[in-house]
C-alpha cells in the first residue's frame, strides 16, 4: 500500500512540474513577439513656436546687464593699471588692434569676467538681506466664520431658547518691527560685507587672470608670425642652394649628392614652414578666444614684442603684492568675515526687542465695529545651551581654519612673486647671449654660402650653417617672448603694473 501511494505522489509531482515548464514555454514566443512589435520611441526635439517677443526682450535684458557689468569691470580694472585708452568694439573692428584693443574687447567680452561680476552682487545682496531685520514685516488677510452655537441644556428649557448662528467677517491688517536684537543683525551684516568685499578682490583676480591670457595669447600669435617669416627666409636659402647646386652639376663641378641633398633640405624647411602656418592659425584662434570673442580671426596685430628693460626690484615686488595682490586680499577679507561670524554666534542667547501692531475691522456686519492693538515684546527664541556652545565652538574653528587659509595665501604669494622675479631675471640675462649668438650664427650662414658660391664649401657645410642660424633666430625670438610672458606674470602675481625703462635689450 506504501508502495502505491508513493507512486502516485511521485507521478503527480512529475504532472505539476511538466504543466509549469510548458506554461513557461508557452508564455515565452509571446513575450519575444511582444519585444519584437515594441517600436523604439525615439525623444523628438520641441518644435513648439518661438515667442520673438519675449526672445528680444531677453537679448536686450542681457545686453544691458553686459553693459553694466563691462563697465564696472573697466573701472576695476583701472584702478591699478592704466586707463584703457582705446575705444575699439567688435562691430568698429576693421582687422587692425593693439594690445590695448584686445584687452579692452576681453574686459567687455569674457564670460568669466561677467560671471565673476554677477559673483559678486550675489554677495552684495545678501549685505540687504541681513539688514533687512530692522525693516517692518507686514501682513494682511481676511476671513469669514460661521458658527453654531453649542448646546448643552435639555428639555423645555432647550426649547424657550430660540438657536442662533454667529457670523464674524473680519479683514486684519498687523506689522511687527524689530527694535533692537543687542548686536545680532549687526553681526551678521558685518560678516555679509566682508564676504561682498572678497567675492569683489575674485572678481579683480578672474579679470587679471583674464588680461594675462590675452597677454600670453598676443605674444604667442606675434612669436608665430615671427616663426613663418624665418621659416620663409629658410625655404628661400635652400632655394638659392639647390639653384646654385643645379649649376654647378650641370657644368660638372658639383656631383648628383648635392643636388639631392639640397632638395631634401628645401622639402624639409617647406614642412616646417606648413608647420608653422598651422601653429600660426592655431595662435589666432586661441587669442580670440582668451578675449571672448571665438569668431574674431585674421587679425592684423598692430604692437610687436617689447624689447626694453623692466625697472623690477624683488623687494618692491613683495610689498607690492601684499597691497595689491587680489588673491591675498580676498583671504584676509574672508578671514575678518570668520571673525565676525564667531561674534554673531555668541550673541544668539541675547532676546529680541520688537514692537507690533494690528487693526481689525469688522464684526458680525463687515462695518459693525473696529478693533486694534499696540506694543513691545522682548522674547527669546528656543535657546539651547548646547547647541549654542557647539555653534561657537564651530565658528572659532572656521576662523582658525581662515587664519591658516590667510597664511597659506600669503606664504604662495611669496613664492609665486619669488618664482617669477627669477623667471624675468633668467630671461632678461638670456636675451644678450642669445642675440650675440644670432649675430655669430649669421655670420657663419654667410660665409658658408660665399663659400658654397665660389665652389669652396660643400652642401653640408651649408646646411649646418643654415640649421645653426635658423635655431639661432628662433631661440632669440622665443627669448624675446619669454621675456615678455614673464613680465606679464609679474604683473599677475603683483597685482599691478611694472613699468618700462629706455634702455634697449
Amino acid at each position: 500500500m506504501k508502495k502505491i501511494i508513493n507512486t502516485i505522489l511521485i507521478a503527480s509531482v512529475l504532472a505539476i512540474g511538466t504543466n509549469t515548464i510548458l506554461a513557461k514555454t508557452s508564455a515565452n514566443p509571446d513575450e519575444l513577439l511582444n519585444k519584437k512589435n515594441k517600436k523604439i520611441q525615439i525623444v523628438e526635439p520641441d518644435k513648439g513656436k518661438i515667442n520673438q517677443k519675449k526672445e528680444l526682450k531677453k537679448l536686450k535684458s542681457n545686453a544691458r546687464t553686459k553693459a553694466k557689468s563691462s563697465k564696472e569691470a573697466e573701472g576695476m580694472y583701472e584702478t591699478k593699471f592704466p586707463a584703457i585708452t582705446s575705444q575699439i568694439s567688435y562691430a568698429d573692428m576693421n582687422g587692425e588692434v593693439t594690445l590695448t584693443d584686445c584687452i579692452k574687447l576681453a574686459i567687455t567680452h569674457h564670460p568669466a569676467i561677467m560671471a565673476a561680476i554677477s559673483n559678486a552682487e550675489i554677495y552684495k545682496s545678501r549685505v540687504g538681506q541681513a539688514w533687512s531685520n530692522y525693516f517692518p514685516t507686514f501682513s494682511a488677510g481676511a476671513s469669514y466664520s460661521r458658527n453654531d452655537m453649542f448646546m448643552t441644556m435639555g428639555g423645555n428649557f432647550t426649547r424657550m431658547i430660540v438657536q442662533k448662528h454667529n457670523m464674524f467677517y473680519i479683514p486684519t491688517m498687523s506689522a511687527n518691527m524689530l527694535l533692537f536684537d543687542f548686536g545680532k543683525t549687526k553681526a551678521m551684516a558685518d560678516s555679509a560685507k566682508k564676504s561682498y568685499e572678497s567675492s569683489r578682490f575674485d572678481a579683480e583676480t578672474s579679470i587679471e587672470n583674464v588680461i594675462y591670457n590675452v597677454k600670453v595669447a598676443y605674444y604667442n600669435l606675434v612669436f608665430a608670425k615671427i616663426q613663418r617669416s624665418v621659416y620663409e627666409e629658410t625655404v628661400k636659402d635652400y632655394e638659392l642652394q639647390l639653384k646654385q647646386a643645379r649649376a654647378y652639376y650641370d657644368i660638372g663641378k658639383k656631383a648628383k649628392i648635392d643636388v639631392t641633398y639640397a632638395e631634401y633640405n628645401l622639402g624639409k624647411a617647406k614642412l616646417n614652414l606648413i608647420k608653422a602656418k598651422n601653429t600660426l592659425e592655431l595662435a589666432a584662434v586661441e587669442l580670440a578666444n582668451s578675449v571672448g570673442i571665438p569668431e574674431m580671426a585674421e587679425v592684423v596685430l598692430k604692437d610687436g614684442l617689447n624689447t626694453k628693460e623692466y625697472d623690477v626690484n624683488f623687494a618692491d615686488l613683495i610689498r607690492i603684492a601684499e597691497e595689491s595682490r587680489p588673491s591675498l586680499l580676498a583671504a584676509k577679507k574672508r578671514m575678518d568675515a570668520a571673525e565676525i561670524a564667531i561674534r554673531a554666534t555668541k550673541r544668539a542667547y541675547t532676546p529680541d526687542i520688537s514692537g507690533f501692531a494690528s487693526y481689525n475691522y469688522g464684526g458680525r456686519k463687515i462695518n459693525s465695529d473696529y478693533g486694534y492693538g499696540l506694543g513691545i515684546q522682548m522674547q527669546y527664541s528656543n535657546v539651547n545651551l548646547m547647541l549654542l556652545k557647539k555653534q561657537v565652538d564651530e565658528a572659532t574653528a572656521i576662523y582658525k581654519k581662515a587664519v591658516a587659509d590667510y597664511e597659506q595665501a600669503r606664504q604662495d604669494v611669496y613664492l609665486e612673486v619669488k618664482s617669477a622675479y627669477i623667471n624675468l631675471m633668467n630671461s632678461h640675462d638670456s636675451i644678450a647671449v642669445s642675440k650675440l649668438a644670432l649675430q655669430q650664427a649669421k655670420e657663419q650662414q654667410d660665409l658658408a654660402f660665399r663659400r658654397y658660391q665660389v665652389g669652396l664649401g660643400d652642401a653640408i657645410e651649408f646646411k649646418d650653417s643654415e640649421n645653426t642660424y635658423l635655431n639661432a633666430q628662433l631661440d632669440y625670438y622665443s627669448t624675446i617672448l619669454q621675456y615678455n610672458i614673464n613680465a606679464a606674470e609679474i604683473e599677475r602675481v603683483i597685482g599691478a603694473p611694472i613699468k618700462e625703462t629706455d634702455i634697449d635689450l
